[in-house]
């Protein structure tokens, strides 16, 4: 049996800068109405470059966690952009690196509540650094850390972040 929801109508509550919050009624698969909240996103991207064994991560604060996460170098879509348009602009912007990128991995983060998509990619052919130009309220670092580490570190609960976690694993398991 498929199961679909159809839209019967919805209100957007709120829509901002980079998010639009929706609440939607929906006509579920056994003829009964339901409403659905819906956090509608643009996207984003997302870059593992691994060099030598060694993984690139930023270090940033992130605000509704309260304290500072290590995540693989990412950043939001514009509406309509080609994520491998953003992934490289992401790369250069934090970390001033350019890379060859190719698809990896796309990732629905929280399929419960929002439609948001991210695009990982894979760089191959690392090259620059040092430059960065961060958005303006972007503070971040960076550093590279060697694959066994940032293992110990997601292993521990140090490392988190669900695209950088699921990144990190798909390299591992098609290195062996």
């Amino acid at each position: 049996m498929k199961f679909f929801e159809k839209k019967l109508h919805g209100k957007t509550i709120y829509d901002g800068k980079i998010l639009k919050l929706e609440v939607d009624e929906v006509e579920l698969p056994d003829g009964t109405t339901s409403k659905r909240e819906c956090v509608r996103h643009s996207g984003g991207a997302a870059v593992l470059c691994v060099v030598d064994g060694k993984v690139l991560l930023v270090k940033q604060y992130r605000y509704l966690y309260g304290k500072e996460i290590y995540e693989i170098p990412a950043g939001k879509l514009e509406r309509g952009e080609d994520p491998l348009i953003a992934a490289a602009r992401e790369l250069k912007e934090e970390t001033g690196m350019s890379a060859d990128l190719i698809p990896y991995i796309k990732l629905y983060p929280t399929p419960g509540y929002t439609d948001e998509i991210i695009h990982v990619y894979l760089a191959k052919n690392c090259r620059g650094g040092g430059n960065q130009s961060l958005d303006d309220g972007e503070f971040l670092s960076v550093c590279s850390k060697p694959l066994n580490e940032v293992l110990s570190l997601i292993e521990s609960g140090e490392i988190c972040d669900g695209k950088t976690v699921a990144a990190i694993y798909k390299f591992v398991s098609e290195s062996n």
